[in-house]
């Protein structure tokens, strides 16, 4: 039985902490350990069990024998019922989860609060509605009884990542507990700590052994493993691109495991003369340095229409100034620190990059702060669109701010990316935002709004920011397979 560990915050918030491997409905140690640190302060935190080859063939095996066993033979309405149960749970603990998320992960405790921690539970129940009502349809054929059946996949592994651990946790396992499947997830070994607690609730809410095992480990390690894993019919994954290319690959010299991949992003934020200045200022604001720029969608490019050029950055900048940083667990702060110690220097060198090739850094551009890894709100200005900063995912509080002419200019700019996530328009002309939102090649476009992510509207990418879409009835369809049932009624042969 692997450790629970006590842990006070910095606000004297008490929690207890798991530590090891879920699988099979109990907490077990793994082959090694992993230290997940504190970003605020860089200090560790706890010491979380780590999984190898071994211990992944053992939760695959829980979760097939889960499959073909008591969870297969349970009806569709009581695994819904299962889900709302657990969805209850995690509202009910919704303050544990949210300190827990904060302290292992950095971001603001209100935003734990209010929009991880209650979309966990919010996508658990929106699947669980789906659960009684997967179905095939018949279909008329000649001296036959055609039909067609949506079944379940089997296990379905799937690899989260740091930015989002609780929201990605819900958004993978919703659709695959509404079909049927059985899941392995591993966590980031970064933000292990909210989804092993969320392991304590899956007991609680009475799911059979297997059916929800959750382990961290290396993605080199685990994740390799998972996505190799012969028993593993299908595999989620969210996180950057060049890792993504490795989860197709080892899935396609395995078992051919069908994929799906969410993954990065260098989105264009368009903003037109006539927009409603205040507002896009605002939400441009929410599109770059919400979760502290760590979002895939990040509305990393801001292209503003030359005549606005100077007003739209002296309000940015005013409203950017405002930017509460600081400790997380204080219920005002907007900007924690960035999640590692690698991540942060990471960004910075974009930084110092930016700065090398010529780009004007127009605020921010420096570490905030004594300890952790806390970095100042970051805009350049007067950058070329060649540039390192303006064509590579920064995953970090930076923002480049461009002008255009006019719609064909800016579309030439903003369509110069091997990404297609997301995007946002912001003007008052609803042609024009129509036009535009139907030539940009993303998977999301915003009009005169940011990083408005709902449960219920599907989510991925063109090009290469993914394949298939989660959330939304569309995500279901990554999570069954349809076979073909023919009754000979009058054919002969």
């Amino acid at each position: 039985m692997a450790a629970t560990i006590d842990y006070t915050t910095s606000k004297g918030y008490k929690v207890k902490l798991q530590t090891g491997l879920f699988i099979n409905n109990e907490f077990v140690n793994g082959s090694e350990t992993i230290e997940t640190i504190n970003p605020s302060t860089g200090k560790v935190i706890a010491q979380v069990q780590a999984a190898n080859k071994e211990d992944v063939d053992a939760a695959v095996k829980a979760a097939s024998d889960a499959f073909h066993g008591p969870w297969r033979q349970m009806s569709s309405s009581k695994r819904a019922a299962l889900m709302f149960k657990l969805a209850d749970l995690i509202d009910r603990e919704n303050e544990a989860l949210s300190q827990v998320e904060t302290l292992d992960n950095g971001k603001g405790i209100t935003f734990s609060r209010n929009f991880d921690v209650k979309q966990i539970a919010i996508t658990l129940r929106y699947f669980a509605g789906y659960a009684d009502k997967i179905h095939g349809k018949v279909i008329d054929t000649d001296g036959a009884l055609s039909y067609t059946r949506h079944e379940p996949i089997g296990v379905c592994g799937a690899i989260i990542p740091w930015n989002f651990p609780l929201m990605m946790l819900g958004w993978k396992l919703g659709p695959a507990l509404a079909t049927g499947n059985t899941v392995v997830v591993k966590t980031s070994e970064m933000t292990p700590l909210s989804a092993l607690k969320v392991c304590e609730l899956v007991v609680e809410a009475g799911f059979p052994p297997g059916v929800i095992n959750i382990i961290t480990g290396y993605g080199a390690i685990a994740g390799d493993a998972l996505a190799r894993h012969q028993k593993v019919a299908k595999i989620a994954f969210t996180g950057s691109t060049a890792v993504g290319r490795h989860i197709m690959k080892a899935a396609s010299e395995s078992n051919l495991k069908k994929v799906t991949l969410e993954l990065g992003g260098k989105s264009p934020n368009i903003i037109f003369d006539d927009a409603d200045l205040d507002q896009a200022v605002r939400w441009a604001h929410k599109g770059i340095f919400f979760n502290h720029g760590q979002c895939c969608c990040a509305g990393s490019r801001i292209y503003v229409q030359e005549s606005i050029k100077d007003e739209f950055l002296k309000k940015f900048k005013e409203y950017t100034s405002q930017t509460k940083l600081g400790n997380p667990h204080d219920d005002d702060t907007f900007q924690g620190p960035q999640v590692s110690q690698t991540q942060f220097d990471r960004i910075m060198g974009y930084i110092e990059e930016g700065k090398k090739q010529g780009a004007t850094c127009y605020m921010g551009g420096n570490r905030w702060g004594d300890e952790g890894y806390f970095i100042e709100p970051t805009v350049f200005t007067d950058v070329k669109e060649d540039m390192t900063i303006v064509k590579e995912e920064i995953f970090g509080p930076v923002v480049t701010v461009s002008t255009f002419k006019d719609v064909d200019d800016v579309l030439k700019m903003a369509l110069d990316t091997d990404y297609g996530l997301a995007a946002a328009v912001f003007t008052k002309d609803t042609a024009r935002a129509i036009d535009v939102s139907n030539r940009l090649q993303a998977g999301t476009v915003w009009v005169n709004c940011y990083n408005e992510l709902d449960y219920n509207t599907p989510f991925g990418g063109f090009r290469q920011s993914g394949i298939g879409r989660e959330n939304g009835e569309y995500a279901l369809d990554n999570y069954i397979q349809v076979k073909t049932v023919k009754i000979n009624v009058s054919r002969k042969p």
